[in-house]
C-alpha cells in the first residue's frame, strides 16, 4: 500500500483571529513543516491591492503560490469572492502533477462567495484522484443547495471506482453532511472513521465546533490529528487538519 500526506486548511486570507496580524510567513513556514502532498486551502488571497499598500512584507504572488514556493510545484486556485481590491477563494497545492482543475462557483447570495475547486491529480500509481476543495454557506438551507451541487458534480463526473478526496470548510453546524455525502455518494469522513466524530476545529485557540472536514472514498483513512496549540492558534481562526490515506499503489 502506498500513503498520501494531506492537509486542510482554512487560512482567514493570511491574518490571525479577528484580522489583529498579518501571518502569512509564519503559516507558510508551518505548512512547509507538515510535508504535505496535497494541502486543500480555502480562504486564500488571490489579490488584495488594499492589504499590499499596507504590509511591506505582502507577497508579490497570489498567497496559493507564496506557500506553494519552493515544496510543492503545482497549484490550481478558484476564485469566488472578487471585489473592488482584489478576490479570494479555494485553492490546492500539490507535490503531484495537478492534470485538470475546474472551478465551480455555488453561490446563492452576494454577502457569501462559495466554491468548489475539483482538480484531478495523477498519483503514483498511475490512477487518477479526484480532489475537491469546498467552502460552504453559514446558514443550513444553502448548505444544503451547495451540498446538492457537490452531490450532483461527484455522481456526474467522477467514476464510481475512483478515489476521492473532499475536504475545506463545511460549516456544518448541525453535523448533516456526513449522513448526506455517505447515503448518497458513499464518501466517509476520516475523522469519524478512526475517532467516531470529526474533529473539533474552531475556534483555534479553543476548537469547540467541528466545521472542517476531510471526506474520502476508496482511500482507506491511517491517521488523522488536528493541529492545536500555540503557534498554530496564532495563524488562522480554524485549526488544520491532517491525514494519511492508503491506496493501493
Amino acid at each position: 500500500m502506498s500513503r498520501l500526506r494531506i492537509c486542510s486548511y482554512n487560512i482567514h486570507k493570511g491574518f490571525s483571529q479577528f484580522n489583529r496580524r498579518m501571518v502569512i510567513h509564519d503559516l507558510r513556514e508551518r505548512l512547509r513543516g507538515l510535508d504535505s502532498d496535497l494541502v486543500f486551502l480555502q480562504e486564500v488571497q488571490g489579490l488584495h491591492m488594499g492589504h499590499e499598500a499596507r504590509h511591506e512584507d505582502w507577497p508579490a504572488m497570489p498567497q496559493h503560490e507564496f506557500l506553494a514556493q519552493d515544496n510543492w510545484h503545482q497549484t490550481a486556485y478558484g476564485g469566488n469572492a472578487v471585489y473592488r481590491n482584489g478576490h479570494h477563494g479555494n485553492a490546492l497545492i500539490s507535490k503531484l502533477p495537478i492534470l485538470t482543475a475546474d472551478n465551480q462557483d455555488v453561490s446563492l447570495t452576494r454577502f457569501e462567495r462559495r466554491g468548489l475547486l475539483h482538480c484531478v491529480v495523477g498519483l503514483n500509481n498511475g490512477v487518477p484522484l479526484h480532489a475537491i476543495c469546498v467552502h460552504v454557506s453559514l446558514t443550513e438551507a444553502q448548505r444544503r443547495r451547495q451540498l446538492s451541487s457537490l452531490i450532483e458534480r461527484v455522481a456526474e463526473e467522477i467514476p464510481p471506482d475512483a478515489p476521492v478526496i473532499i475536504a475545506g470548510d463545511f460549516n456544518d453546524w448541525r453535523s448533516k453532511a456526513n449522513d448526506w455525502l455517505a447515503r448518497q455518494l458513499g464518501m466517509q469522513e476520516v475523522f469519524t472513521q478512526l475517532t467516531g466524530r470529526p474533529a473539533r476545529s474552531f475556534p483555534s485557540k479553543l476548537p469547540l465546533l467541528t466545521l472542517d472536514r476531510i471526506y474520502v472514498r476508496h482511500l482507506r483513512p491511517v491517521q488523522a490529528e488536528v493541529l492545536r496549540g500555540h503557534g498554530w492558534a496564532n495563524v488562522s481562526d480554524h485549526a488544520p487538519l491532517t491525514a494519511e490515506l492508503a491506496y493501493t499503489g
